[in-house]
């Protein structure tokens, strides 16, 4: 078996010519910046973008801002896709995905309970998001955070026998499973539903191992909650696979959890982690914005989706 290798960020973080001053968080989850977003321009966003492709995540701490302004900042950042169904959108802006159990004017706005599964965005689509950011609008009494998952560190830490059968194969990813029930689905059969919804999100196949266009960093890419099938291994056969495989990722070790804050801004490169959403106690209020968008690479080496960037 190959030794492991050093795998994280790097540990140091010094200040860009742009004068953005980015230091290690304290619990080894990449960098944190605690410049206003208003403040960081179309000149600072290049140097953005690197540290998030570096160090993996960012936290843009104490922040005070609009809706209007968070979206001008995720349009500086990348080109931004909404969400491919509309009722997660927010009412006024459909760039953000609204994650929230708190009704506004009275209406339901958003899903409530999203993100509860190891995942990483848009996997089970051909041209997966390269970036997220996500905040909390509010908070629940208890604690709320999302766990992350360091994917290069665990493909270093791969045994053999999880490792070899994945050499050169593709796994395949799908949403199906996490399909969100909705008024309108009343008194239709399931399996209409499952039709309706693989239309618009058919699954996608891509490389077990992917490497990063800019660091070269080589990742395991599947999660417990897209990842379905291992190309060329029958139903049975990688079903048990994949639950090893997915035992040996979700080890309590290899686990990073980021506290929400009120005026805290994640932001993450989709490549190397996979996440998952902490529980809302059942009658605690909780309301989070995502916003995630292309950085104008492949998703990874070889890759060939769409790459475009925000002019």
């Amino acid at each position: 078996m190959s030794q492991p290798t050093d795998t994280s960020p790097p540990k140091t973080a010094p200040t860009g010519s742009t004068g953005l001053d980015f230091q290690p968080q304290r619990n080894g989850l990449g960098v944190e910046l605690s410049t206003p977003i208003q403040d960081i321009g179309a000149d600072a966003v290049p140097e953005l973008r690197e540290r998030v492709w570096r160090h993996r995540f960012v936290l843009l701490s104490g922040q005070d801002f609009t809706d209007e302004e968070y979206v001008a900042f995720g349009h500086r950042l990348g080109t931004v896709r909404p969400y491919f169904q509309e009722h997660y959108h927010h009412p006024d802006h459909p760039e953000i995905f609204v994650s929230s159990n708190v009704p506004q004017n009275g209406q339901k706005v958003g899903v409530a309970g999203t993100g509860r599964m190891w995942h990483t965005d848009y996997s089970f689509f051909d041209d997966p998001l390269s970036m997220t950011m996500v905040c909390p609008r509010i908070l629940p009494a208890s604690a709320r955070g999302t766990h992350y998952v360091d994917m290069v560190r665990v493909l270093a830490e791969l045994p053999d026998h999880l490792r070899e059968p994945l050499e050169g194969k593709r796994c395949f990813h799908d949403a199906t499973n996490y399909y969100k029930v909705q008024p309108k689905d009343i008194d239709r059969a399931i399996i209409e539903l499952v039709e309706e919804f693989r239309a618009e999100a058919p699954g996608a196949w891509h490389p077990a191992f992917i490497e990063h266009p800019v660091t070269g960093d080589k990742s395991l890419y599947v999660s417990s909650g897209f990842t379905t099938k291992v190309e060329g291994m029958r139903h049975e056969e990688g079903e048990a696979f994949l639950k090893e495989l997915f035992a040996f990722v979700e080890q309590e070790r290899f686990i990073v959890t980021q506290e929400w804050r009120i005026g805290d801004i994640f932001l993450w490169d989709n490549r190397p982690y996979i996440h998952h959403a902490t529980t809302v106690p059942k009658g605690e209020q909780s309301c989070s914005y995502r916003i995630s968008f292309n950085d104008g690479l492949p998703f990874y080496a070889g890759h060939t989706g769409a790459v475009g960037l925000a002019s």
